[in-house]
C-alpha cells in the first residue's frame, strides 16, 4: 500500500494559561486549529490563515526565525514541534499521512468567531492545563502539546 503525505500547519493558541481546541468533525477527536497547506503559501502562513479562519481572529505565533540569509535562501519563522500523523489506517497499512508544522500562538482575547463553512464557535473550549491533563478523550500528543505551548506562552519575553 503506498502512502500518501500532505504537509499541514497547527496552531496551538493561547490566551490566558488555557489553549483553544475542538472536536473535529470528521476526524472525531479534539484538536487546535490547522490544515493543509496550500501551493503558495509557506507553512506559518498557512497555520495564521488556518488560525484566522477557524477562530476569527490573528495570533502572534511563537515562531524563531533564524539569520540564514543569501541572495537565493533566507530563513522564515520555524514550528515548535514538526510531526508526522498516521490519518488513515487499516489492517493493509497507513494509508495517509500528515507532515505537520506546529506553531504556537499567542491569542489577543477569547471570542472565538469562525468563518463561513467552519465549526461554531460552541464546538471550542478553552483548556487549562489541569484540564488537559483530566481529559479522557484528548489524544495524549494534544495534551502534552498544549501544556508545552501554554508554558511557552507563559514563559515568552514581554514585547
Amino acid at each position: 500500500m503506498e502512502t500518501t503525505r500532505h504537509f499541514v500547519a497547527t496552531v496551538y493558541v493561547v490566551e490566558s494559561g488555557a489553549v483553544a481546541l475542538h472536536e473535529h468533525d470528521k476526524l472525531e477527536m479534539w484538536l487546535p486549529p490547522g490544515g493543509h497547506i496550500d501551493r503558495d503559501e509557506l507553512p506559518h502562513e498557512a497555520a495564521l490563515r488556518e488560525t484566522r479562519e477557524e477562530l476569527g481572529f490573528a495570533v502572534d505565533l511563537i515562531a524563531p526565525e533564524g539569520d540564514l540569509e543569501s541572495e537565493t535562501a533566507r530563513s522564515i519563522p520555524e514550528p515548535q514541534h514538526f510531526l508526522l500523523e498516521d490519518i488513515n489506517v487499516s489492517a493493509e497499512g497507513v494509508g495517509h499521512q500528515h507532515i505537520d508544522f506546529i506553531f504556537y500562538g499567542a491569542a489577543p482575547h477569547r471570542d472565538i468567531q469562525p468563518g463561513p463553512g467552519e465549526q461554531p464557535a460552541d464546538d471550542w473550549e478553552w483548556f487549562t492545563p489541569a484540564e488537559l491533563r483530566a481529559h479522557d478523550d484528548l489524544p495524549e500528543d494534544v495534551a502534552e502539546v498544549g501544556q508545552r505551548a501554554i508554558q511557552a506562552v507563559k514563559d515568552r519575553p514581554n514585547e
